[in-house]
């Protein structure tokens, strides 16, 4: 029994690496994996993902701050843990090799403290991904936010064969930015978003396969990633 946010959860019936043991032939990306140093990033069991709703009903950022598009962050602790919920069930329910978006939870030692998601349309032909990515307010500042989305961004260009990677970040997040900075990403422009009610500007960036080559970036280990190809729109031998 763990006690959460919201009372007390029971587990029931199989353990989590039975269920994937089972569903990982239907669904070959249970079995893919992100490594670094510190941080492991795949999909998340049941209960692991009842353990990332805790994380994100205990904070995301401050109140004073919406670092989001979608103020999905504004809302009572137990909706908050529900939206996480709903958004993975969404992403596997309406996946396609035409349209897909990988949300891959993040694991510290490993306990889930945030999530890292790379997504893609008509990647095959396009060859461009789009990173976005959150952490739990409590394991924000050491470092984590570069390390995941160096694990995304070696999967969608060592193993996927990316040519480009897009990010974006309001101009007042310096931490994201300067993640993107430190990873070799360029400017691609300016947006104004309707946020709240109020003007942001969002800033727009672009990672080509050429910078990533030539930047110094944490090391990565991708392992099950041949059966999952064809879920991204590839061949077995690409």
């Amino acid at each position: 029994m763990r006690v959460g946010y919201g009372g007390n959860r029971v587990r029931c019936g199989p353990t989590a690496g039975q269920n994937a043991g089972m569903l990982s032939d239907h669904w070959p990306l249970l079995g893919l994996r992100l490594r670094t140093d510190r941080l492991e990033l795949r999909l998340p069991s049941d209960e692991e993902l009842a353990e990332l709703g805790d994380v994100a009903a205990a904070g995301l950022h401050e109140p004073d701050r919406m670092p989001f598009l979608s103020a999905w962050t504004d809302v009572p602790p137990a909706q908050r843990a529900r939206a996480v919920v709903q958004q993975h069930w969404l992403r596997r329910g309406t996946w396609s090799p035409d349209h897909w978006a990988l949300t891959l939870v993040v694991f510290a030692q490993g306990r889930p403290i945030g999530v890292q998601a790379v997504s893609a349309k008509d990647f095959a032909v396009t060859r461009e991904v789009r990173t976005g990515s959150w952490l739990g307010l409590a394991h924000q500042g050491r470092g984590f936010g570069r390390e995941m989305r160096s694990a995304v961004l070696h999967l969608a260009f060592a193993g996927l064969g990316a040519e480009e990677a897009t990010s974006a970040a309001f101009t007042d997040n310096p931490a994201s930015l300067a993640v993107s900075a430190r990873l070799g990403y360029r400017p691609d422009g300016v947006q104004r978003d309707n946020v709240q009610g109020r003007p942001r500007v969002t800033r727009r960036l672009r990672l080509s396969r050429a910078d990533w080559e030539r930047t110094d970036r944490p090391a990565v280990e991708l392992t099950g990633l041949g059966p999952c190809l064809p879920e991204f729109g590839l061949g077995p031998q690409e």
